[in-house]
């Protein structure tokens, strides 16, 4: 992979919440929107299970209603999920589970999925963290895919049309800008040929998505 020429923002963020088991369906969505908007649908599940894993260590070890915060970031070519909680003594610890308990697999769950994980000890908190590699060369990179590398060379030819010298330097929105403009270029095209634009785009769409489940 060359590497991406509209560099993809993928802003730190975090979440103030309380650790109780009704909210983690709650944070398990909100994990699965951030990493389709960060175009990382493949971490999904991984990093849901990781989520869930530290914080059902803190309503556990700490207790259930603790105030914790989630954070999630970019650490290179790799996403970085923490969560963090007031008590900084209650450590948590890798468990070898018997396959009859059911209780003492989270943070072997998590060793088990992600490169590398630990804990920050301060003053008056703890924060448990894991990475997930991505595959990515860098954090502002995207996926290595022969269809978007296809995508972002026809942009890149559109980009440096000399009439278009007033979009600046390549980022993500002038990819989102560029695609407009070809999009619409193209279903005039195929009006003034004749054709209907908007069972090509029925065409086109199915198309994505059969793609975007794999399938394809």
């Amino acid at each position: 992979m060359a590497g991406c020429r509209f560099k993809i923002r993928r802003k730190a963020w975090d979440l103030p919440f309380l650790a109780e088991p009704a909210e983690l369906a709650g944070l398990r969505r909100v994990i699965g929107l951030h990493l389709g908007l960060w175009g990382l649908p493949d971490l999904i599940d991984l990093a849901q299970l990781c989520v869930t894993e530290l914080v059902t260590n803190v309503i556990t070890h700490v207790g259930c209603g603790t105030p914790t915060t989630l954070t999630v970031s970019m650490n290179g070519q790799f996403l970085r999920l923490e969560v963090s909680d007031p008590d900084a003594r209650a450590l948590p610890t890798l468990l070898a589970a018997r396959d009859e308990e059911e209780s003492g697999r989270g943070m072997a769950l998590v060793d088990s999925v992600a490169t590398r994980w630990g804990v920050i000890l301060r003053a008056d908190t703890k924060v448990t963290w894991c990475e997930l590699d991505t595959g990515l060369c860098a954090a502002d990179d995207h996926v290595d895919d022969p269809q978007v590398e296809a995508a972002e060379a026809l942009l890149v030819l559109c980009c440096l049309d000399p009439s278009r010298a007033d979009l600046g330097p390549l980022t993500a929105e002038v990819g989102v800008q560029t695609t407009v403009r070809v999009i619409a270029d193209l279903l005039y095209w195929l009006r003034v040929h004749g054709c209907d634009p908007d069972k090509v785009l029925d065409r086109a769409k199915l198309n994505f998505d059969i793609a975007a489940e794999g399938v394809i």
